[in-house]
């Protein structure tokens, strides 16, 4: 007699499928490829998830936080993308970024440099705490219409711009440098972090750079670029 199929747990499929999505991508990938990786025939697959859709859905969950599949019953069944926007939304509300959006509305300042060097670690810490899922949302949201509408439109280019008019209003104050183009400059901050923080993880060449020192580092060189040194 052929032996059972041993079960998996939803956290198991839900982080076997973060892990294809994000190397292939939405589009690229298929009910099979996950249960392939997971040694389930694509029949099993579907007792978990009710669809490709509902497998995202798990997936960002588990990369969330996998207390998040909690109580979900299975099949998970997924009606629209709206839900894995729903969920996705609901994560960068929580998670925001009070230090830069408090800046943005304060007219006192003690020291610009720790107030500077604060937004530029609240990013770093979002960035390295969350780099998992960043990168299964950016792989899945160039190819689904409605989570490239709230990932790259309202929240990716959202932070941009409230970096934008940080820099606009310090630099107006005097309390930052002059720059030749603030667009471009909020730009630079945002990848610069997102390079350190999480990028270079997959650089073979920067093994030796430790994750405190290139926090400690990346605060130290954008703040001295734009107060200077003093």
């Amino acid at each position: 007699m052929a032996g059972r199929v041993a079960t998996r747990s939803l956290a198991d499929i839900a982080e076997t499928a973060a892990r294809v999505f994000t190397q292939r991508g939405y589009r690229e990938t298929g009910i099979s490829d996950v249960s392939k990786a997971l040694g389930l025939s694509h029949g099993a697959l579907y007792t978990y998830v009710q669809s490709k859709e509902a497998l995202l859905y798990v997936a960002l969950a588990w990369s969330i936080g996998p207390d998040l599949l909690n109580g979900l019953d299975t099949p998970v069944q997924l009606s629209a993308e709206e839900e894995i926007v729903a969920l996705a939304r609901r994560w960068t509300e929580a998670e925001g970024f009070p230090r830069l959006a408090a800046a943005l509305t304060r007219r006192r300042i003690h020291t610009v440099r720790e107030e500077f060097g604060e937004i530029v670690d609240e990013l770093y810490s979002f960035i390295e705490d969350n780099k998992d899922v960043l990168a299964l949302v950016a792989q899945c949201a160039r190819e689904l219409p409605e989570m490239f509408q709230f990932w790259f439109v309202q929240r990716r280019r959202g932070h941009f711009d409230a970096l934008n008019s940080y820099l606009r209003k310090r630099i107006r104050s005097g309390h930052l440098r002059e720059v030749p183009d603030v667009a471009t400059a909020a730009r630079f901050i945002a990848e610069t972090v997102a390079w350190f923080a999480w990028h270079r993880l997959g650089d073979p060449d920067s093994a030796m750079l430790t994750d405190d020192q290139c926090r400690v580092t990346v605060r130290h060189l954008l703040t001295s670029a734009f107060l200077g040194d003093s």
